[in-house]
Parts: C-alpha cells; sequence; structure tokens
C-alpha cells in the first residue's frame, strides 16, 4: 500500500505539473511550511567556497577520429562543477572526456550549465545550447529548487517544457533527477528527514515528467546517497553541500553509460535488459519511485505490442547500466575549429 501510494503521489505531482495545479497538497501545506523553515537553515549553514567554477566548455578526444560528437550540459552547480580547483575537475571534462574515451570519437561539449540555476532557468540555457545544434542534452538540475522551497510542481514543469523543446529539436535527452538531499549534514535533524522525502518524491516526478516529454532519467541518489554519506569527507566537498572531485566523478561514472546509450553508441550486451539486474518492463510511476530510491537506475519510454501506455500508464524499461570508471579527464581544446566537426558531420 506504501508503494502504491508513493507512486500515485509522483504521478500526480507530474500531471499537475504538465496539466496544471498547484501540486501543494501532495506534500501538505504544514511540511510546505516546515521545509521553507528548513531552506533557510539549510543556505546559511553551507558553506561558500570563493573562486571562479572552471569553464569545460571545448574539445575531447584528441587524435581520435570524427563526426564529432556535440553534448550540451545544462543545470545547476552539479553540472558545472562548484568547488573544484582544476577543469579536469569538472563534471563537463568528465563526461566529454568519458564520452570521447569509450565511443572513440571526438567531443565537443558546450557548458551552459550555471552555478545557483533552478529549473525555471532551463528555458535560457536551452534557448543558448540550441543553435549550437547538440547531439545530447545532459540535465543536472533540482537541488537548488528544494533549498530555495520552490513548488515542485513548478520544478517538473519547467524541466518537462526544457525536454519537450529539445526533443522537438531532434536532441536526445538523459536528465539526472535531483539527488537525494537527506544526507546533507549542514541541514539538522529532523528536518534533513523532510528534506530526503522531498527531494525523492521530486525525483520521481522529475523521472516521469523526463520519459513523457521523450527523454531518459538516470536517478542520482548517489551523488548525495549511502556512499556519500559513508564518506563524507571524501565525498563531499568544504561547503559540506557540493561534491568533491572524487564525488563528481563518482555522479559522471553513472551519466556516461546512459549518454552513450542515449547516442546509440552502448555496448551491445547491455542493448536488451538483464532480469538478474533488476531490469525490465515497468510501468512508469512505479518505476519512478524505484529509480528515486536506487541509485543508477535508468528509465526510457518503450512501447508493447505497438503501444506506449498500459493499465499503469506510459511503459518504461528499467535499465541498470555498468557504471564507469573515469580516469584522466582531459583539459577541453578550445582551438579545434567548429568547422572542420561540420565537414565531417
Amino acid at each position: 500500500m506504501v508503494r502504491v501510494g508513493r507512486a500515485a503521489a509522483a504521478r500526480k505531482l507530474a500531471s499537475a505539473a504538465v496539466y496544471g495545479g498547484g501540486g501543494l497538497s501532495l506534500l501538505g501545506a504544514s511540511l510546505y511550511g516546515v521545509l521553507r523553515a528548513e531552506a533557510t537553515v539549510a543556505r546559511k549553514a553551507i558553506g561558500h567556497i570563493d573562486g571562479r567554477v572552471p569553464d569545460a566548455t571545448g574539445w575531447y578526444g584528441r587524435g581520435r577520429p570524427g563526426p564529432a560528437i556535440k553534448i550540451a550540459l545544462l543545470g545547476d552547480s552539479s553540472a558545472a562543477g562548484y568547488g573544484v580547483d582544476t577543469v579536469e575537475q569538472t563534471p563537463g571534462a568528465l563526461l566529454g572526456s568519458g564520452v570521447a574515451s569509450r565511443a572513440d570519437r571526438r567531443v565537443h561539449l558546450g557548458a551552459f550549465c550555471l552555478s545557483g540555476a533552478k529549473s525555471s532557468d532551463l528555458v535560457g540555457q536551452v534557448r543558448a545550447a540550441l543553435p549550437t545544434e547538440p547531439d545530447l542534452a545532459v540535465i543536472l538540475i533540482g537541488a537548488n529548487d528544494v533549498t530555495h522551497r520552490m513548488l515542485p510542481s513548478e520544478s517538473v514543469r519547467h524541466l518537462s517544457e526544457a525536454v519537450r523543446r529539445l526533443r522537438d529539436a531532434g536532441v536526445a535527452v538523459v536528465v539526472g533527477t535531483c539527488p537525494d538531499l537527506g544526507t546533507v549534514r549542514p541541514i539538522p535533524q529532523p528536518l534533513r528527514q523532510v528534506a530526503r522525502r522531498w527531494s525523492r518524491r521530486l525525483a520521481a516526478g522529475q523521472t516521469i515528467a523526463v520519459v513523457e516529454a521523450g527523454g531518459r532519467s538516470v536517478s542520482l541518489g548517489s551523488i548525495l546517497g549511502p556512499e556519500f554519506d559513508a564518506a563524507p569527507a571524501v565525498l563531499f566537498g568544504p561547503d559540506r553541500f557540493h561534491p568533491s572531485a572524487a564525488g563528481y566523478a563518482s555522479l559522471v561514472s553513472v551519466l556516461v553509460p546512459s549518454a552513450l546509450a542515449a547516442l546509440g553508441l552502448g555496448p551491445d550486451d547491455e542493448e536488451a535488459p538483464r532480469s538478474h539486474r533488476g531490469e525490465g518492463l515497468r510501468p512508469i510511476s512505479k518505476a519512478a519511485v524505484h529509480a528515486a530510491r536506487n541509485p543508477g537506475t535508468e528509465l526510457g519510454g518503450t512501447e508493447v505490442a505497438g503501444s506506449s501506455r498500459g493499465p499503469g500508464g506510459r511503459w518504461v524499461m528499467q535499465m541498470r547500466r555498468t557504471w564507469q570508471t573515469l580516469t584522466d579527464a582531459e583539459a577541453p581544446d578550445p582551438d579545434e575549429s567548429e568547422s572542420s566537426a561540420a565537414v565531417e558531420r
């Protein structure tokens, strides 16, 4: 009954975002009031890191053949790499290097993400990214929506619109959903548990909206999940909120396999679901709740007997792709001519 209730809540949250409605009743006015107070406490407790975030925009895969793959990285500080010292440590450099290495192709990555961004800022990022004609957009968003008290239905609506606009332009989309904020140490208990509930509910709603809009979702509870909670000194940065360099590497190791799959460049042995890994056909609402609680779960829309929907709603394929260990990311090369890539394409 609990699982059914959570699935129904996630489905209602996504529906409220897509078809209208505030969505406040899904969490309750009293819980929302608590979270408003929690957000204020968290923003004051989380430290501040001085310095500019390195720009990961540029070319990766030196010496590899074309045609080049173009990737647009959108989202907030978790996409930008807030808190790291060098560009090689940023998620963008790790993503560009990882895709180039495993696809054996040159990659141009454009970093349109911005520290402090919320889902409402995606409209401007998408507008800036589309003229570059990316093959793939990777979006990381949601944590600031929670700490800035944005209603979940509003967050989901903005994300859904961004994914639809990208898909209408022929861009493949992979979205890393809101991380589990229940392990952020500066947030005191019992408010930290409320943050966990809120962020997981938002992640489930994001998942449904992303798949309905034609994208793939990947749950990122691992960015602030159990392994981060067990080793905060290693996997959190000095502000105790953003990941460290090792934490960003762990994050991108989850994203690279789904990025390759979205580009049609994944390994052959991961094309079909494997039941022993918990992969297979699921109704979207139940799969979304499962994904929010199980980091690294990828969901994408599929069809059964020619139909995209069943009794439980949209059909999805639930996958658990092999995470890629990332080492020796490149610094981006800003000098390679965009026109040479266009000729190869």
